[in-house]
């Protein structure tokens, strides 16, 4: 049995029984029906545009991974950089230094090898941007390999550099006396007539007239090896040993100004001009040897001659006259 409820009517100042009215039902359940649909169509809404709602930490992460990509892109660029760079050091290594110092260039594969084997990078995987991290790793891995190789390639130049140094300022390269000291280019390398028995005999090194005392100077850095007079016709003469085959002898001195075991530079003074032993007049005869063997010493002298000068001294090795010794 339903309620019967009533209102209070302040005209008549009594209560009055609330009729229901025809129809109320129906607006109240289509009222309702309206409401769950514009409800739902709301929610249907928020639901479709919840991706594009950011929340401030969302927008927080978003800037992150923005700056995240835009470092990763400068550390792209930055590789980029550093392997071009690298590569025209490779080049010049293969193509220029170690042509110049004999060595065998660097096959490429070798250079830019990568690393086969266990896989390094499998802690960086399951990542969202793993495959880009990954990447990343694997670049500047093999840039790191490349400048280990290239380092221990210019290890090797820089040593054989200090070898060629050596070998440079070993090698007797300068005239033994000086072009002012000289009276004249008695005798070069090759047949001379003996001046004692006027025989035509090869002379093996180089004569230059100078007065007695006059200064000689070592051709090339080395290690005095002889001193003394106990050599046939060489009278005082001096041995320097100058490495990688190379040997100078000088002869017929007035007097030394080293001893044996000395280490000498090019240019050192080393005696003075004399005419002991087997020899006509004060001069120096000087001889140069390579592996045991003289050779002729006038290829030697681009140390301390002008061209000119040179052209000189070949004009005047090459006559056919009488020796001093």
């Amino acid at each position: 049995m339903s309620k019967v409820k009533y209102y209070y009517d302040s005209e008549t100042l009594s209560y009055r029984k609330i009729e229901k009215k025809k129809g109320r039902k129906l607006s109240i359940f289509l009222l309702s029906l309206v409401g769950m649909l514009l409800s739902g169509f709301l929610l249907l809404l928020v639901y479709l545009n919840l991706p594009y709602v950011e929340t401030p930490k969302e927008k927080t992460l978003k800037r992150e991974l923005a700056n995240m990509e835009l470092q990763y892109d400068l550390l792209n660029r930055k590789m980029d950089q550093a392997e071009t760079v690298l590569n025209e050091i490779a080049d010049r290594d293969n193509n220029l230094y170690r042509v110049y110092f004999e060595a065998n260039p660097i096959p490429n594969e070798q250079r830019k090898a990568g690393f086969g084997g266990v896989n390094r990078y499998k802690d960086l995987e399951g990542f969202d941007n793993s495959k880009l991290i990954v990447t990343a790793n694997k670049r500047l891995d093999i840039l790191t390999k490349q400048i280990v190789v290239q380092s221990r390639s210019l290890d090797e130049i820089a040593s054989l550099a200090e070898e060629k140094e050596k070998l440079l300022a070993a090698i007797p390269a300068i005239q033994p006396v000086n072009n002012e000291d000289l009276t004249r280019m008695a005798s070069g390398y090759g047949y001379r007539t003996d001046p004692f028995t006027k025989a035509r005999k090869m002379h093996w090194g180089m004569d230059f007239t100078a007065p007695r005392g006059t200064p000689i100077y070592a051709s090339g850095d080395g290690k005095i090896t002889r001193a003394d007079n106990s050599a046939s016709g060489y009278g005082n003469h001096i041995r320097i040993d100058h490495g990688y085959g190379y040997e100078s002898l000088y002869a017929h001195l007035y007097k030394y100004n080293i001893r044996a075991g000395q280490t000498v530079k090019r240019g050192d003074l080393i005696g003075f001009v004399g005419s002991t032993g087997r020899s006509e007049a004060p001069h120096l005869h000087y001889e140069v040897f390579k592996d045991g063997e003289r050779i002729n010493p006038i290829n030697f002298y681009y140390g301390n001659l002008s061209p000119e000068e040179f052209a000189e001294l070949l004009k005047k090795s090459q006559q056919e006259n009488q020796s001093l010794d």
